[in-house]
């Protein structure tokens, strides 16, 4: 079978990439998002697909029949579900367009797989509960995750939720479960170091500014052997706490060493400050963070897009 795709949210394209990776026939038809600076980066690595910048609601069932398409990869907006972004689930503006993709599903004839990736804490939203009773209206079958990178070898820690979905009746090629599952029908090798993603030759722009190691306790600090980093958010490279991981070439015993010196002296003072420097702890760059998000190695990012928008768009 050949599956024809229409990636909605797609953003700089996480979903083409897996897809391609997956090695499953297919192809996307059409994307579609309404930022523009993900789209420019987007139609940077995939010039041939047919991209489209719309508000996903101006779009209708009638149009979306038209594209000939038979499969759906998304990833709706995860604000509304997510701690940061309050939880306001269905009160959200920012569910409005995937609850009106919800509203028409019912139109869409001609889908019969979907793949749908969020947040963890939507599994517990009244959208989550919408969108599957829609599912089940529809007669699709689904199966619903919380998989963690961590899970499949990959050192970083993101525990997202998805969703996969078919129209007919054919049988899984695993035992399908109503509970969430939380971990994949197969076996992977632990997560592999960091080392293989780091680049070379970083500039010095990344190290993290000196006012900002006054807050060094709470930083996530990996190394080259690291085989975890921490969960990357739009804010990182502008807050430190809960944004994500920092990296210094220095070794675990030099890190160790490091931190115990500088916890000898005052939270924040100018000793505390200067002994922490002396690891000259960096951000990742946006390439090692796409590399931890699996992006392609030949995936690259236009010299157009700033590194703040880099970040922003990646997350």
């Amino acid at each position: 079978m050949v599956y024809n795709i229409l990636e909605l949210y797609s953003g700089i394209g996480g979903m083409h990439c897996a897809w391609t990776e997956s090695g499953l026939p297919g192809q996307i038809i059409t994307a579609v998002d309404v930022n523009t600076v993900a789209n420019e980066v987007y139609k940077h690595n995939f010039p041939d697909i047919n991209l489209i910048c719309r508000n996903i609601q101006s779009l209708t069932s009638k149009e979306i029949e038209k594209l000939d398409v038979n499969v759906i990869l998304m990833s709706p907006p995860c604000q509304p579900f997510s701690r940061n972004g309050k939880y306001l689930d269905n009160n959200d503006p920012r569910a409005n367009s995937f609850l009106y993709l919800i509203g028409i599903l019912p139109e869409l004839h001609n889908i019969e797989y979907i793949l749908m990736e969020n947040v963890k804490g939507f599994e517990n939203s009244t959208v989550r509960n919408q969108f599957v009773e829609k599912l089940k209206q529809c007669n699709f079958i689904f199966q619903e995750f919380l998989l963690c990178p961590m899970s499949i070898g990959v050192p970083n820690s993101r525990l997202r939720y998805y969703c996969i979905a078919q129209k007919n009746n054919s049988s899984w090629n695993f035992k399908r479960k109503d509970d969430i599952m939380l971990s994949l029908p197969k076996d992977y090798e632990e997560p592999y170091s960091i080392n293989s993603i780091l680049e070379t030759d970083v500039p010095e722009k990344y190290l993290v500014p000196q006012k900002l190691l006054k807050r060094a306790n709470i930083f996530d600090i990996c190394h080259r052997d690291s085989r975890r980093s921490c969960c990357f958010t739009k804010a990182y490279s502008h807050y430190i706490e809960g944004a994500g991981s920092f990296y210094t070439d220095a070794s675990p015993a030099t890190i160790k060493e490091t931190i115990e010196k500088a916890n000898s002296y005052e939270l924040g003072n100018d000793e505390f400050i200067h002994t922490i420097s002396e690891l000259k702890l960096r951000y990742f760059t946006p390439k090692e963070v796409l590399a931890l998000m699996t992006f392609p190695k030949t995936y690259s990012l236009p010299k157009t897009v700033t590194t703040k928008q880099c970040y922003s768009i990646s997350m």
